[in-house]
């Protein structure tokens, strides 16, 4: 391994345990986040339980979701995690439509959650978590963790077994309750485990990255080099002035 494969020594491990808070913060939405992920569902089933009127809780949940993304927009922030819970509520709303069984809102999600769950597991098992896939540009690695920094690998394959392992558990529990109980139960078991399962996630993904080796800057590195290709041009064309 050459000093650029070499994770920077000299970052303290205090410095590690905040660039990685910090990344996490940023990809998984933080706290407005959580919030954009939980409104429209507990709106949703609020409506349901006290009227079982599903158009009005459907149409209550796509407006909520609208909202929160025009929020995001006349904030000029970014709109991912809000676009991505307008598409959800969105698909979750066409189905309950289309079948007019109101469980069917939460079978997209779950669904997904289902498909998720495999992936974490499944990209593991292949040599490449999806985890680092998905945090890599965040720590500004890119791939570079996958034949340059073995241990971060190996953080990133711990956490992604995490996430595969948690969201498979929480399918255990809700897709029972899709066949067996009824909407209002299903609803508010849904909005409980929205996030202590998220949250348990992303601290065991923190406590596996705080102990890795610090990510690899691709990035500085390619601005290195092109500054040492553009210093070798100068003294060639330097030299040949001189003859």
């Amino acid at each position: 391994m050459t000093s650029l494969d070499k994770p920077t020594e000299e970052t303290s491990a205090d410095d590690a345990r905040a660039v990685t808070e910090a990344a996490l913060f940023e990809a998984f939405g933080g706290v407005r986040g959580m919030v954009e992920t939980v409104v429209p569902g507990l709106l949703f089933v609020t409506i349901y339980t006290i009227n079982k009127d599903l158009h009005l809780s459907a149409i209550a949940a796509l407006a909520v979701s609208l909202v929160l993304v025009a929020v995001r927009l006349v904030m000029k922030d970014t709109v991912k995690h809000a676009f991505s819970g307008v598409f959800g509520v969105a698909f979750g709303v066409v189905f309950a439509m289309m079948t007019g069984n109101a469980k069917d809102f939460y079978l997209p999600g779950m669904l997904y959650t289902l498909g998720l769950g495999l992936a974490y597991i499944v990209t593991t098992l292949c040599g490449v978590p999806l985890i680092g896939l998905i945090l890599g540009p965040v720590f500004k690695e890119n791939l570079s963790w996958r034949t340059r920094n073995p241990g971060r690998k190996k953080a990133y394959a711990k956490a992604s077994y995490a996430w595969g392992a948690i969201l498979l558990a929480k399918c255990a529990i809700l897709f029972p309750l899709y066949w067996w109980a009824d909407t209002t139960q299903l609803g508010w078991v849904l909005v409980a485990l929205k996030i202590p399962p998220f949250l348990l996630a992303v601290w065991l993904t923190w406590v596996f990255l705080a102990k890795a080796p610090a990510p690899i800057d691709v990035f500085a590195e390619m601005e290195a080099e092109e500054k040492a290709a553009e210093e070798r041009e100068r003294e060639a064309a330097a030299r040949s002035a001189e003859q």
